[in-house]
C-alpha cells in the first residue's frame, strides 16, 4: 500500500498560507506607497475646479492664470530634483513621508492664503511634495514586487493618482454646489484646497507600518534586514535580489542610452496634452456648454472614465506588454486630439466634444499613463536607477509646467484663433502622440514578466 509523507502534506497549505500572507502584506505596504499617488492626483486636479474662481478673487490675467495653474509644477521639478539624492540618501520609505509632510502643510497654507503671492507659495509647497511622491512611489512599488506582478502594482499607483483626481473633481463640485457664485469666488475654493488636509494625514499615519525596500536595504548593506523584507514581501527571491550586486556597474554610454529613452517618454506622455483637459477642462466645456454647473459634471464624467479604463490597464499590462499598449493608446490619443481641435475649431455641440475628450482620456488611461511610470520604474540600472527616475520625472514635470504655461496663450492668442479657432493646441498634441508612436516602436525595448536585474543586462547586451 502506498503512503504518503505526512510532512509534505502539512507543508503544502503552509505554502499557500504563506503566499496568501506574502501577496497580503505586499498589497498592503504598495496600497500605502500609492496614496502618495493618490494626493499626487488630489493636489494637481484640485486646480481644476478652483481656477475660475482664483482669476476672479484675485483679478488674474492669461498669464497669471496659467501662472495659479502651473505654480505646483515648478514645485513639481524642484521636489523631483530632490527625490533623486534624498531617496539614496535616506531611502525611499523617508521621502514619502516628507512627501506627506508637504502635502498636508499646503493643504492648510492655500486655504487660509490672503495673497496671490502666499497661495503660490503653498501651491509650490505641494508641488515639491507631488514631485517628490512621483518619484517615489513607482519606484518603492516597483522595488517591492515581483517581475510578474510588478505592471500591475506600478499601475496601481497610476489608479491612486486617478481616484484621487475623481475624488477631488467630486468635492469641488459639491462645494461648488453648497453656495452662491459670490460665496465660492471667496470661500469655495479655500474649501477645496483644504479639503487635501485629510487625505494627507491619512498617508502620514498609514507610513509607520510599512517598511524600507530590500533594493536599498542591500544597497546601505543593511543584508538581514533586507532578508526579513524580501522573504515577508514575496518578491524575486533574494537570490535574483543579490544580482545586483554582482552585475558590472553600466557603463556611461549605457546610461546615457537609457536615460534618454527614459526622458524622452517621461516628456512625450506630458505634451500629448493630457494635463490640459485635468486643469482646463471645465473652462473648455463651459465655452460650449456655457454653463459652470455642466462643465464641473463633465470634469467627473473624465475622472469616472480615467479611473476604469486605468483599472483596465492593470489588467492587461502584464498580458498584452508595455509596447502595444503604447503604441495602440497614443494612436488612439491622436484621432481623438484631432477630432477634439476640429470640434472646437467648428464650435460643434458639447455632445460630441465630450465624445471625443472622453474616448482621449480612456486611450490615455489604458496606455501612456500608467505605462510610462511603469517603465521608468523598470529601465533603469540598479545603481543608479533613484537618480535617473528622478531626472526623468523632473523632465516630465518640466514638459507638464511648460503645456500648462502655455495653453491659455495659445489659446486665447488671437492670430491662431483667427485660423484655427480655439483648435490650435489639439492639433499640436496630436502631433507629439505620432511622434511618441514612431520613437516608442523604434526605441523601447518590452519588459514585461522581467527582473530589474535582467533589464539591466538586457541594456548591457544592446550596447
Amino acid at each position: 500500500m502506498e503512503t504518503t509523507d505526512p510532512t509534505v502534506l502539512s507543508s503544502v497549505p503552509a505554502s499557500k498560507n504563506r503566499r496568501f500572507s506574502s501577496a497580503l502584506y505586499l498589497i498592503l505596504i504598495t496600497g500605502v506607497a500609492a496614496l502618495g499617488g493618490l494626493l499626487f492626483g488630489y493636489d494637481t486636479a484640485v486646480i481644476s475646479g478652483a481656477i475660475g474662481l482664483l482669476q476672479v478673487h484675485f483679478a488674474l490675467t492669461a498669464a497669471t492664470t496659467g501662472w495659479a495653474a502651473s505654480s505646483a509644477l515648478a514645485g513639481c521639478v524642484l521636489g523631483a530634483a530632490v527625490a533623486g539624492i534624498g531617496n539614496d540618501r535616506y531611502g525611499r520609505h523617508r521621502m514619502l513621508l516628507i512627501a506627506g509632510i508637504c502635502f498636508f502643510l499646503s493643504a492648510i497654507g492655500t486655504a487660509l492664503a490672503s495673497t496671490f503671492t502666499l497661495f503660490i507659495v503653498f501651491r509650490v509647497l505641494g508641488g515639491v511634495g507631488v514631485g517628490i511622491a512621483s518619484v517615489t512611489s513607482p519606484l518603492y512599488i516597483g522595488e517591492s514586487a515581483p517581475a510578474k506582478w510588478r505592471g500591475r502594482l506600478v499601475a496601481l499607483n497610476q489608479l491612486a493618482i486617478v481616484v484621487g483626481m475623481l475624488i477631488i473633481y467630486f468635492v469641488n463640485y459639491r462645494i461648488h454646489l453648497s453656495g452662491t457664485l459670490e460665496w465660492n469666488q471667496t470661500q469655495g475654493w479655500r474649501w477645496m484646497f483644504a479639503s487635501g488636509i485629510v487625505p494627507s494625514a491619512l498617508l502620514l499615519g498609514l507610513l509607520f507600518v510599512v517598511p524600507e525596500t530590500a533594493r536599498f536595504l542591500l544597497m546601505r548593506g543593511r543584508r538581514q534586514e533586507a532578508e526579513r523584507v524580501a522573504a515577508r514581501t514575496g518578491a524575486e527571491t533574494f537570490e535574483e535580489i543579490l544580482q545586483a550586486e554582482v552585475q558590472a556597474p553600466a557603463t556611461t554610454t549605457q546610461l546615457r542610452r537609457v536615460l534618454t529613452v527614459g526622458l524622452v517618454l517621461a516628456v512625450l506622455q506630458q505634451v500629448t496634452g493630457i494635463n490640459v483637459f485635468l486643469y482646463y477642462a471645465p473652462a473648455i466645456f463651459s465655452r460650449a456648454t456655457h454653463s459652470g454647473d455642466v462643465s464641473l459634471r463633465q470634469t467627473v464624467v473624465l475622472g469616472a472614465v480615467n479611473m476604469v479604463f486605468t483599472i483596465l490597464a492593470m489588467v492587461f499590462v502584464d498580458r498584452a506588454g508595455r509596447k502595444p499598449l503604447l503604441l495602440a493608446g497614443s494612436f488612439g490619443m491622436a484621432l481623438c486630439l484631432l477630432a477634439t481641435g476640429w470640434a472646437i475649431m467648428h464650435e460643434s455641440a458639447s455632445a460630441w466634444l465630450l465624445l471625443f475628450v472622453i474616448v482621449y482620456i480612456a486611450c490615455f488611461a489604458l496606455s501612456v499613463g500608467p505605462v510610462t511610470w511603469i517603465v521608468l520604474s523598470e529601465i533603469f540600472p540598479s545603481g543608479s536607477r533613484a537618480k535617473a527616475i528622478a531626472i526623468s520625472t523632473a523632465a516630465l514635470w518640466c514638459a507638464n509646467f511648460v503645456v500648462s504655461q502655455t495653453f491659455p496663450i495659445l489659446d486665447e492668442n488671437r492670430t491662431l484663433i483667427a485660423h484655427f479657432g480655439h483648435g490650435f493646441p489639439f492639433f499640436l498634441y496630436a502631433g507629439f502622440c505620432l511622434v511618441e508612436i514612431g520613437f516608442v516602436w523604434r526605441y523601447l525595448p518590452e519588459t514585461k514578466n522581467r527582473s530589474l536585474e535582467e533589464i539591466s543586462g538586457w541594456w548591457s547586451m544592446e550596447a
